[in-house]
């Protein structure tokens, strides 16, 4: 410590400047706490508002599905174009590099298979979210199956573990065969995430009215990209999402399962963070692939 006679007294206090106000740059979450805004600075950028997640936790209900039956092949080539990575702690631990230095939004709910019924799901345990630096607990609720309030339950149990340790809770809409993909669904689906604790909300996109899902969700949500299309379809998907409301992509087949899967997330980067057309997002997405 500095001896008091040799202390210089303080000058510059700016007096007249009154002190910076800084809301945050997402939608609806100025008031969540400074460990979860940095968490979301990570998987969302600042400058765009938007991101582009690479989902490939698929396997945890479906098996090695296409695309996915040498991970550790089909995705770290992938890994260095994703803002955010959505897998399970299996598959982080085996194929993702520690170095890769990418949040990871965590497949938080485990359960029953596509051998089963869907959406009977449990948690993991919060110490091993922590353990790995998840940036994000992402977890399944499926509104308007037998298994709603147990899926809800797991969301607000999430929920409350994450304000207490600060990381952000995905709040996932699970559309089964039952259930329509339509804006007055997934809009309740959405709002109801959200008014039960989830930070930000992976749903899908619809064609009709999806701006009023988007409007009605009072945090961000980002869009699943669901069944592959073809990846001019794919680009098409995103770009009107994105006009629409939507803070971002959470795709894999549409990346992973793509002829040039390299090509097709460095295109969708361009469509989400550089506003590009979806025509335009496809013809660069023609040129990567000539290239490689």
């Amino acid at each position: 410590m500095p001896d008091n006679d040799t202390a210089k007294d303080a000058s510059d206090y700016a007096l007249g400047i009154p002190a910076p106000k800084h809301a945050f740059f997402l939608k609806g979450l100025d008031h969540v706490d400074w460990g979860m805004k940095d968490r979301l600075s990570r998987i969302f950028n600042p400058k765009s508002g938007r991101t582009v997640m690479l989902a490939f936790d698929h396997g945890y209900i479906m098996g090695p599905t296409s695309g996915l039956e040498r991970m550790d092949l089909s995705i770290p080539p992938l890994i260095e174009h994703a803002d955010c990575l959505m897998c399970t702690r299996g598959a982080l631990r085996s194929i993702v590099p520690p170095t890769a230095n990418k949040p990871i939004s965590l497949r938080y709910s485990a359960g029953s298979s596509v051998l089963t019924e869907l959406n009977n799901e449990c948690l993991l345990d919060i110490e091993d979210a922590l353990r790995i630096n998840a940036s994000a607990l992402a977890v399944m609720a499926a509104i308007g199956s037998k298994f709603e309030a147990k899926t809800i339950e797991n969301l607000v149990r999430t929920a409350d573990l994450g304000a207490r340790y600060g990381i952000p809770t995905l709040g996932v809409t699970a559309v089964g065969k039952e259930l329509t993909r339509d804006a007055r669904y997934l809009a309740l689906a959405c709002r109801i995430c959200a008014e039960n604790g989830a930070t930000f909300v992976k749903t899908y996109y619809c064609e009709t009215d999806f701006e009023k899902v988007t409007a009605t969700c009072p945090v961000p949500i980002v869009i699943a990209g669901g069944k592959k299309l073809p990846e001019n379809e794919a680009l098409e998907l995103v770009h009107k999402a994105l006009q629409e409301g939507a803070a971002g992509v959470d795709m894999g087949r549409n990346v992973f399962q793509a002829e040039h899967p390299v090509a097709m997330i460095q295109a969708i980067r361009a469509v989400t963070h550089d506003g590009r057309t979806a025509r335009e997002g496809f013809e660069l997405y023609q040129t990567l692939k000539n290239t490689r």
